[in-house]
């Protein structure tokens, strides 16, 4: 546990190589309805649109995610502006949109797909259950993670040595030596406060990121195994822009989390990538991949399902609630009236998306 807080970027790293690997390997098998291939352009014109699908999104992810972490060199960007407030809610109705009207309606289809044998598939609502599982899981993750960050940092004792109390009763007497130990104590509580508001953005970014990816790494190798030029066509742009949004988002967290500029170039590096490799990938197993097939179905529609859960969770609780419910927010009202209209502008934008990814 500790180790996993403590290099967050190396493990999500290890854990989206294994879904890249792992994914295609479990989806190429056993084949249940018939293959719906498009008889729409050869393979040669499919792979060109899928490379310039791998690079369009690949500067669309990077420039997305780069954007808020802008702010250490562009003042306007900075975390403790208006502005980033607004970036940030626009940014939240991007991940929430993404989970509601993009990977949770998927789940439903492949889970309750009739390739899929009735029992136990059409018994049990299981996209539902796994999307509140995977909800119920981050909350666990974050609670946890945060209360053993706060025992391990926040809990020590800070005593003073002889020297140093000797100095204090010599440096402030009286009513002096009273005021300035009371400025001291809540200096110690402000702090404390800040720390505990950092590793709070830490965690939130962690898992925020891998919620993304594990949802990134489907759609990769969905659009790469794809043989229709007229479903890749319209993708190319749409998951461009989708990209873009979800890079904003995380960009955003990232930035508030203040990493080490090694960790920061790894998650924004990592992110962009995702996608890219698994369009790569889905080019590589196109020959043997079968989206029809019950494997297939039923592992995109537990992943797309628990990604869900992730970023709805995410979007309300970490990254909208927060803010929201923020003093900042609640003493400005133009703050307020903006930031509302940049969620329901970032939600609107990813929702009309949805007509064509």
């Amino acid at each position: 546990m500790k180790n996993f807080l403590l290099f967050p970027s190396e493990n999500i790293l290890k854990l989206c190589f294994i879904l890249i690997l792992v994914f295609p390997a479990v989806v190429s098998g056993d084949c249940g309805c018939e293959e719906d291939k498009s008889a729409n352009g050869s393979r040669v014109e499919t792979r060109k649109y899928k490379v310039s699908a791998i690079v369009a999104i690949l500067a669309a992810g990077a420039i997305g995610v780069c954007l808020p972490l802008l702010g250490r060199s562009v003042p306007a960007l900075r975390p403790e502006n208006d502005i980033f407030f607004l970036i940030k809610a626009f940014a939240a109705g991007v991940i929430l949109s993404t989970g509601f009207i993009h990977i949770l309606p998927d789940a439903f289809e492949n889970l309750t797909s009739p390739c899929l044998n009735p029992n136990p598939w059409d018994n049990f609502p299981f996209t539902g259950f796994i999307a509140m599982m995977a909800a119920i899981g981050t909350l666990m993750i974050d609670s946890f993670a945060t209360g053993f960050y706060r025992r391990v940092h926040m809990e020590k004792p800070n005593y003073m040595n002889a020297d140093q109390e000797a100095g204090a009763r010599h440096d402030n007497a009286g009513h002096i030596h009273v005021h300035t130990h009371a400025t001291h104590g809540h200096a110690h509580g402000s702090a404390d406060g800040d720390r505990s508001d950092l590793i709070r953005h830490r965690i939130i970014s962690q898992v925020l990121e891998l919620g993304i990816l594990v949802h990134s790494v489907i759609i990769g190798v969905s659009l790469g195994a794809s043989d229709s030029v007229e479903t890749i066509k319209p993708l190319i742009g749409a998951l461009s822009f989708h990209q873009f949004f979800e890079g904003m988002g995380l960009g955003g967290c990232i930035a508030q989390a203040k990493f080490k500029s090694l960790s920061v170039a790894i998650m924004a590096i990592f992110f962009s990538l995702t996608t890219p490799v698994g369009i790569a990938v889905g080019i590589g197993v196109s020959s043997v991949y079968d989206e029809n097939s019950p494997t297939a179905l039923i592992v995109e529609g537990v992943f797309n399902a628990a990604a869900a859960g992730i970023l709805i969770y995410m979007a309300l609780v970490d990254l909208l609630a927060a803010d929201f419910m923020s003093l900042k927010m609640q003493r400005n009202n133009k703050l307020q009236l903006g930031a509302n209209f940049s969620l329901l502008l970032g939600a609107g934008c990813m929702a009309v998306l949805a007509k064509w990814a």
